[in-house]
């Protein structure tokens, strides 16, 4: 399990617009992961999105290469669309038309991660089942 994050320099006071680019966000039509030659190479896990003044964070849990993660990205509809909306509200322009402009911003906005934590297997044997079910 690995973790990225993803920062956004954004315009103070439009939290609320910004809430409702991503309540109409459409989903990835996969999590899989591929390299450049397509070949599978890992899975997008999870990801949540956070705003505060103006800093906007997406976190991403994947398994696989991070440079496939920032691909698959640059190619969904629902990020281009959500990058096209998002335009106005930024505080810095940045090129995320084409993959490699995408994959360009993803490298230079990726937060330097300086810890991460998991349960360890042998640890989650002792934890009730009922407890690591999702929720629906």
């Amino acid at each position: 399990m690995t973790f990225a994050a993803i920062t956004y320099k954004i315009k103070p006071g439009h939290e609320d617009e910004i809430a409702q680019i991503f309540a109409e966000f459409q989903r990835a039509d996969s999590p899989i992961l591929h390299d450049e030659e397509g070949e599978e190479t890992g899975v997008i896990l999870a990801t949540g999105l956070f705003i505060s003044g103006d800093r906007m964070f997406r976190v991403i849990q994947y398994e696989g290469r991070l440079d496939d993660v920032a691909r698959h990205m640059a190619v969904q509809e629902g990020v281009r669309e959500a990058e096209r909306r998002l335009q106005p509200y930024l505080a810095e322009p940045r090129d995320t038309e084409t993959v490699e402009g995408f994959m360009k911003y993803f490298g230079n906005s990726t937060m330097r991660c300086i810890q991460q934590l998991g349960v360890p297997t042998e640890m989650l044997k002792d934890i009730p089942e009922h407890l690591l079910r999702r929720q629906p």
